[in-house]
């Protein structure tokens, strides 16, 4: 009897195991779906106007540019041009595109298209932020700027349809690496004008499902807003039969916790970057090491001041905030992942750069600054908002420096949290006092921070202005010795510093959490991660 019983707990035990039901992780395993955290709710999908990593994140699986990164360490590698010939004086760069390079509906895409496109991201009614990042072409600068009408004198010339040639304004060393960016992919204009006009800012219909032609590996299937973006596999990509994932959906998770807890769940194969929750960290360090990754990541995150609002107009006022910033009480008691305490803007060591004026951590001097502004111990100062977007780690660093400017100065600051969207349109209007901001580079050269402050840059949001600084960022790109250029650098970075629009806290690390069954994910400084390399191992 007791040998019976037994017989039927073993059946009904394996019984209930054929019936599990798999979790999306599981499933996705077996499918080729790819789960991915993805931070807030992306405000777009173009990518010549998109300024987030969560719009970033997603763009990358949908277009691709003439050259892209290696995933390794970042050197330029094919993307649309198999190949490609620089001219001895370093200002020609010819690309020869690949002549079964196509786009999602299966049209061909041809030279002339990065025409088009570079000529839409340079115009000056799109007011695409990131546009100065083309202004290394030949005329790039006065045609977005308005000054310029004929952009057939811009540097950018298609000879053949898989034939581009790019001129440049000066040698750019760099570009291979700047051209991988997003703001140089190419878009589908025919698309773009059933909805409005191509130049049009505002104009996101073509961005859905249903009108949506890129030329990526996947292209866009759904978009559920708030609950998840879903791209498939692009049978029209060139190299679609290496693509070895089905699917990838995205998922707009602000809340760490909230994450942590789906990922634990088998939801997520792979969390948000810095998105753990600080409490975690040490846990995952401790007992799951292989599900933690803490790669370096070639980033800044700051404190933005908007100069034209009183209080922050009196320089006196705005470096007193920044010298009672104590960055390594932040690292070590509210990030917790490594993070580098920032006393720079631009992280050290970018091809042997070092910033030689730091921002002090002086509270005495500080309060001495503040006094001399009027306010002593914080009299008669009006209490500072502070804006930031919802996240948990956001609002913990937040709530660190409000009590170390009221310990320290008096100084009263309110936190005023918003959701992505609001939070990126506030900022990008300069409808704030002092704002949370991170900056992550795009390629690897000095330049790739200190270009967001030149004067009236767009996307220089802070009213910082210097003939000065500009006129070094200037030099800097004429500078053929290394030596020359770092100190242009040094001395613009020092001017950013002592006028103080930034607030620099801390360099980034890229804390995550990754299933061990995601393949081909390779940490890099820029965390980039070419879709159609990697793959799920059942």
């Amino acid at each position: 009897m007791r040998r019976s019983l037994l017989l039927l707990s073993l059946v009904v035990l394996a019984g209930c195991s054929r019936q599990r039901t798999l979790t999306p992780v599981e499933q996705g395993n077996r499918d080729g779906v790819l789960h991915l955290g993805n931070g807030s709710e992306p405000r777009e999908l173009d990518p010549e106007t998109c300024t987030g990593i969560p719009e970033a994140n997603v763009v990358r699986a949908l277009y691709e540019p003439l050259v892209n990164y290696s995933d390794g360490d970042l050197h330029p590698v094919p993307g649309v041009a198999r190949s490609w010939e620089v001219s001895p004086d370093g200002l020609a760069y010819t690309f020869h595109l690949r002549p079964d390079a196509k786009w999602s509906n299966g049209a061909p895409l041809v030279a002339g298209e990065f025409v088009r496109s570079f000529q839409r991201t340079l115009s000056p009614r799109l007011g695409a932020e990131f546009s100065y990042f083309l202004w290394v072409l030949k005329n790039a600068k006065p045609y977005n700027e308005g000054t310029l009408t004929d952009f057939a004198q811009v540097g950018v010339h298609a000879t053949d349809d898989h034939t581009l040639r790019l001129d440049l304004e000066h040698p750019a060393p760099y570009l291979l690496n700047l051209i991988a960016g997003r703001t140089w992919y190419p878009v589908y204009l025919p698309a773009i004008e059933k909805t409005g006009p191509v130049d049009q800012h505002g104009n996101q219909g073509w961005t859905r499902p249903d009108t949506f032609v890129g030329n990526g590996a996947f292209v866009l299937t759904e978009w559920s807003p708030g609950k998840r973006i879903v791209v498939k596999k692009n049978p029209q990509y060139w190299d679609a039969a290496n693509t070895r994932l089905n699917e990838i959906d995205f998922y707009p998770i602000d809340n760490n916790d909230t994450e942590e807890r789906a990922f634990r769940a088998g939801q997520l194969h792979k969390t948000y970057p810095s998105n753990i929750p600080t409490s975690k960290v040490d846990v995952y360090r401790r007992e799951h090491p292989e599900l933690l990754r803490i790669p370096p990541y070639m980033g800044s995150y700051y404190f933005m001041l908007n100069l034209t609002r009183a209080p922050l107009d009196d320089v006196r006022v705005r470096r007193a905030l920044a010298m009672t910033v104590d960055r390594e009480a932040i690292v070590k008691n509210v990030t917790r992942a490594g993070q580098p305490a920032a006393s720079t803007y631009v992280p050290p060591g970018m091809n042997g750069y070092l910033c030689t004026n730091p921002v002090p951590y002086n509270p005495e001097a500080a309060r001495k600054l503040l006094a001399e502004a009027g306010h002593p111990g914080g009299a008669n100062l009006p209490p500072i908002d502070l804006l930031l977007n919802t996240s948990e780690l956001h609002k913990q660093i937040a709530e660190a420096v409000q009590q170390m400017w009221k310990k320290e100065l008096g100084v009263t600051v309110n936190l005023r949290n918003e959701e992505w969207k609001v939070y990126l349109s506030d900022r990008s209007t300069m409808n704030y006092t002092m704002a949370r901001a991170g900056w992550i580079a795009t390629y690897l050269d000095p330049l790739a921070f200190l270009d967001n402050f030149v004067t009236k840059g767009l996307n220089n949001n802070t009213g910082f202005a210097s003939v000065e600084y500009d006129g070094l960022l200037v030099q800097a790109r004429k500078d053929t010795d290394p030596a020359a250029r770092n100190r242009d650098f040094d001395r613009a970075e020092t001017i950013l510093l002592e006028t103080a629009p930034v607030i620099p806290v801390y360099y980034y690390t890229n804390p995550y959490l990754i299933s061990p069954s995601v393949q081909g994910w390779n940490d890099n400084l820029f965390d980039f991660h070419p879709y159609h390399r990697v793959w799920l191992k059942p």
